[in-house]
């Protein structure tokens, strides 16, 4: 009695068998309340010149970046 192989030999077989939908579904994101006053860590991506010119009056830069989109914000609604 032979033994079928335990990977497939086929390599189309070898595809399809990496590409077999999720057995499960993941669990969706918890979604937690935001605390008033509290900073968030991003990742944004900016051009170097408008970094430079936040940069140039020193430290406070992020500050004065928070200050200038909300006010962005404040003056769309």
């Amino acid at each position: 009695m032979a033994n079928a192989p335990r990977r497939p030999v086929n390599p189309m077989d070898a595809a399809e068998a990496l590409f077999k939908p999720a057995k499960r579904k993941p669990e969706p994101a918890v979604e937690r309340p935001t605390l008033p006053n509290t900073t968030e860590l991003v990742s944004l991506k900016i051009d170097s010149d408008v970094l430079a010119y936040f940069q140039e009056d020193g430290p406070g830069w992020q500050d004065r970046i928070n200050d200038i989109l909300r006010a962005a914000m404040k003056n769309r609604l």
